[in-house]
């Protein structure tokens, strides 16, 4: 079998804080044969290739533990749930993955998605049929009555179309998991927040302790991830209690849940990426720019506060964006959340890329062959234009992405044809106000002539 070698001006494993330089890999199939410096390494061998990146940076491919490929970059829940049918969700799930592929997220989870449309592009990517990053999903995800993905009014329900799924009990919740572990799913999804109609309590728990209790042990019982979406306080105190395996977002996270969670070693994902860019883009046409920036901000500081302390208690991270959505488009802002490790976490560039390479593949499928670079393990990785250990940006700026490599193979980074939304993907917003009379005499609408 021919083998590539690969000069490295420097390279970063990801299972320590320093690049070495002048180091060779070698990649014989689709993984790491062997690797070491330059004047130790084996010769190219008859029919071998040997590529030259002698002035480049290599490292492990990235991982982001929190992309939802079934969104279709979208502009309000609705985009999500109700459009477009599930057959092109799928086709366009698909697209998703190979733009993320081609920004250098090699692996990728997808805690949440219409059907099992996640599942779907799994498969094909893995029995080689299309080319993409490696898939770790849950399907729709669990929800109370007062929980995120509950968006509609009791006297609709829930469409069958939904990224989520509501459980009246703890036994259809049981179900639910049974059905989902059924069709192929990695893990199941959970959403602990809830809105309280009390005034001032803010996000509470959509799940009592003993119920969250029941519905993890069974998913583990299954030999599933449990992972959950909790912004607020009791949320992830009731998560991190029952020992789920993932917790989104954390922002509010407090003492008695940091330390539950140091307990029971659970991931917490902060996906600041959604929070910033929320900030930072916003725009006076956004129909949310008059409340929806503020909050994003407070969430941001109490976010930077509560995981810095849980950081410091040792609790263990992963590295996740919230890809998916209008503000988070695929392939464009994946890198990011390294850069919001530490700006707002305290991370060094070195541990948000540890972060975002060996410690989240840990939660991912065949973590044993993920995971950094070395002998025995995938060749998924990145070579760049720049050093990332002196500034982490360089990552999102695609013109320093000199080539991915997944499997050993190298990806095709041609961009693809941009997309065109169609008609049916989105709801029909027709008007940003009302026009009333004052509001229309405040503009000096002119009357409108028809040309002669």
């Amino acid at each position: 079998m021919s083998k590539t070698l690969i000069r490295c001006g420097r390279l970063f494993s990801g299972h320590g804080n320093q690049a070495l330089e002048n180091q060779t890999l070698v990649i014989s199939g689709d993984s790491i044969e062997w690797m070491g410096p330059t004047g130790e390494a084996p010769a190219a061998g008859q029919g071998d290739r040997v590529l030259d990146h002698g002035g480049h940076f290599v490292m492990p491919g990235l991982v982001d533990c929190h992309t939802h490929i079934s969104y279709g970059n979208a502009q309000a829940q609705e985009d999500i749930d109700l459009h477009a049918p599930m057959e092109f969700r799928t086709l366009r799930a698909l697209h998703a993955a190979q733009a993320v592929l081609r920004a250098g997220v090699t692996s990728i989870f997808d805690p949440a998605c219409s059907g099992y449309i996640s599942p779907s592009v799994r498969e094909a990517v893995a029995t080689g049929m299309f080319e993409g990053p490696r898939i770790t999903c849950a399907g729709r995800s669990l929800t109370s009555q007062q929980g995120l993905y509950d968006w509609y009014p009791s006297w609709i329900g829930f469409p069958s179309s939904s990224t989520g799924e509501r459980a009246y009990t703890v036994a259809e919740a049981v179900q639910v998991i049974r059905d989902q572990a059924k069709n192929g799913v990695d893990a199941i999804k959970l959403t602990m927040d809830g809105i309280s109609r009390r005034e001032g309590d803010g996000l509470i728990a959509a799940y009592t302790q003993d119920e969250t209790l029941a519905m993890v042990e069974e998913i583990h019982r299954l030999g599933l991830k449990a992972v959950v979406h909790a912004r607020g306080r009791e949320g992830a105190l009731y998560a991190a209690r029952a020992g789920v395996d993932i917790i989104h977002h954390a922002s509010c996270i407090d003492d008695d849940g940091i330390q539950a969670a140091l307990d029971n070693g659970c991931y917490l994902c902060p996906s600041l990426t959604l929070l910033v860019n929320n900030i930072e883009f916003n725009s006076p046409t956004d129909p949310s720019a008059a409340w929806w920036p503020d909050i994003q901000k407070q969430e941001l500081m109490d976010a930077s506060t509560n995981l810095k302390k849980a950081r410091a208690a040792g609790v263990k991270f992963i590295s996740g964006s919230e890809t998916g959505f209008a503000v988070t488009p695929y392939g464009e802002w994946n890198a990011k959340e390294l850069e919001a490790h530490v700006r707002y976490l305290g991370f060094t560039p070195a541990e948000a890329l540890r972060c975002a390479t060996v410690d989240s593949a840990r939660v991912l499928r065949d973590a044993d062959r993920l995971g950094g670079l070395a002998p025995g393990k995938w060749a998924d990785l990145l070579i760049i234009e720049g050093d990332p250990l002196a500034d982490i940006t360089v990552l999102q700026d695609a013109d320093r992405l000199r080539a991915v490599f997944k499997g050993g193979r190298k990806v095709d980074l041609t961009p693809a044809v941009p997309r065109e939304r169609r008609a049916f993907e989105f709801s029909m917003g027709m008007w940003s106000r009302q026009y009333t009379r004052e509001a229309v005499a405040a503009t000096g609408v002119e009357p409108f002539l028809i040309p002669s």
